[in-house]
């Protein structure tokens, strides 16, 4: 896989995880710490997205 395609991938992971939060934090019944803890893999992959567009600029 290279390293433009890795990168895309990284991003569609990063926006399902946008959407999945998104939805939650509109229903009732959703866990704060679902949410919480979606974020957190957001956050991850966001380091990991920019530790990678940085390295091949």
């Amino acid at each position: 896989m290279s390293l433009n395609s890795h990168v895309e991938e990284l991003k569609r992971k990063h926006q399902t995880l946008s959407d999945r939060v998104e939805h939650l934090q509109r229903t009732p019944s959703a866990s704060d710490a679902e949410i919480a803890d979606l974020k957190k893999q957001k956050l991850k992959i966001k380091e990991q997205i920019s530790r990678f567009e940085t390295t091949s600029a």
